[in-house]
């Protein structure tokens, strides 16, 4: 059996990979990295470090070869005669690998037409809400209309939903193996199940799901949304590694009930289990003060505009919490933080009006409304820490506001 993995960074080394490879697998990469192409096809393996707590082990992915992505055709044939793929190349990325992808479907069109077309399943591991109709709509540009018709009954486009987390890897990480990739223990795969065509395989850790919008939502709306929060505040405090803001007791209240807010809204929306959600909530912040992991403020802050966008983790669980008559008073802190983040990076003053255009023109939050006014009063509060006042002096009188005018997990 035979599975390409599109995308041989983090994700596609460090959590696919190793679940395409322990579940019996030949495993081939299509990559553009050269180094990390070179290194693969030389080595045949790669080991991935699992971090968890003061301890490490490494589990060695063997078997793998990879192919140049540039090279078009070798990738294209490589795709038409896979048995399983999957994607984990970034969003901004899937307008370049559709017509690869295309191209090796029209392949695997061409190569089965006598005996009728083996399903392909494609599994999508990008942080993005309706990736298989965004991919499908970019493959389908390059087929024929006779083509997509195939393509409709022949191949299936999975939704994923990615929890591993995986830090930006540091020379101390590799410990000699650039092709070392350095993770958490967390091995668990939600897919949506009605996406796949014909049998669904078997994969190690991975879990079918009906209803799959709950899962993709909660791991934006709940996941890596209580993770920006903590980039956001650790960076205006001062921190490098999120453990370091998870330990900081402030910090993890406002993440803590801003999670619990969307998952009070979610609970709602998807008549879903609230004690199981708050489980996850738990552990989640007990995964992100994993020290041994060393992730970055930075690297989960990363790329402020897509994170402020309106179906993305801050304003989507605001709005998400809107529609469902949930007040999102600590998510609106996790927002101020994040604008004042984009207007440091862009180089823009820490003005009410400033701060205000970022949530109208980025966020797309055209409303004149309290809930707006209350994000902008707690990006002026924290926008004041640049002047000097005392961090958790103001931290404590934001928890204060927030606490007054919503939801609180203690309390629940």
């Amino acid at each position: 059996m035979k599975a390409v993995m599109y995308g041989a960074g983090n994700i596609g080394r460090g959590f696919i990979g190793q679940v395409f490879s322990q579940s019996g697998y030949e495993l081939q990469f299509i990559d553009v990295a050269e180094k990390v192409i070179e290194a693969l096809n030389r080595e045949g393996r790669y080991p991935v470090r699992i971090l968890s707590g003061d301890s490490s082990r490494d589990i060695w992915i063997e078997g793998v070869s990879a192919i140049d992505g540039r090279n078009e055709e070798a990738a294209a044939d490589a795709i038409a005669g896979a048995d399983i793929m999957a994607t984990a190349v970034g969003v901004r990325v899937l307008p370049f690998i559709a017509p690869v992808i295309a191209k090796g479907i029209k392949k695997r069109f061409a190569g089965s037409r006598a005996g009728g077309v083996r399903a392909l399943n494609i599994i999508i591991c990008e942080n993005l809400i309706d990736a298989n109709k965004v991919l499908e709509s970019l493959i389908k540009n390059h087929l024929s209309e006779e083509e997509q018709k195939v393509f409709d009954e022949c191949v299936g486009l999975v939704e994923a939903s990615i929890g591993r987390m995986v830090p930006l890897q540091t020379p101390e990480m590799q410990d000699g193996n650039p092709l070392r990739i350095c993770v958490e223990a967390y091995g668990f795969l939600p897919v949506d199940k009605a996406a796949f065509k014909g049998e669904i395989p078997s994969l190690a850790g991975m879990c079918p799901f009906d209803n799959f919008m709950f899962y993709i939502q909660r791991k934006l709306f709940v996941h890596n949304l209580g993770h920006a929060v903590c980039a956001y505040l650790g960076m205006i405090r001062g921190d490098t590694c999120i453990y370091e803001t998870a330990a900081h007791g402030g910090i993890l209240f406002i993440a803590q009930n801003a999670m619990l807010e969307s998952a009070l809204a979610l609970s709602s929306k998807y008549n879903a289990s609230l004690p199981d959600l708050h489980y996850h909530i738990q552990d989640l912040l007990r995964r992100f003060s994993n020290k041994a992991l060393g992730d970055t403020c930075a690297r989960v802050g990363a790329d402020t505009k897509r994170k402020l966008g309106n179906n993305d983790r801050l304003i989507g669980a605001f709005l998400c919490c809107g529609e469902e008559n949930i007040k999102a008073a600590f998510i609106s802190i996790g927002i101020a933080a994040a604008v004042l983040c984009h207007l440091k990076d862009s180089g823009g003053h820490q003005s009410r009006e400033a701060a205000l255009a970022v949530l109208r023109e980025v966020s797309g939050l055209n409303e004149d409304s309290e809930r707006v006014e209350k994000i902008l009063e707690f990006h002026s509060m924290l926008a004041s820490i640049k002047l000097g006042v005392n961090f958790d002096e103001v931290i404590a009188q934001i928890i204060k506001s927030a606490a007054d005018a919503g939801h609180r997990a203690d309390i629940i």
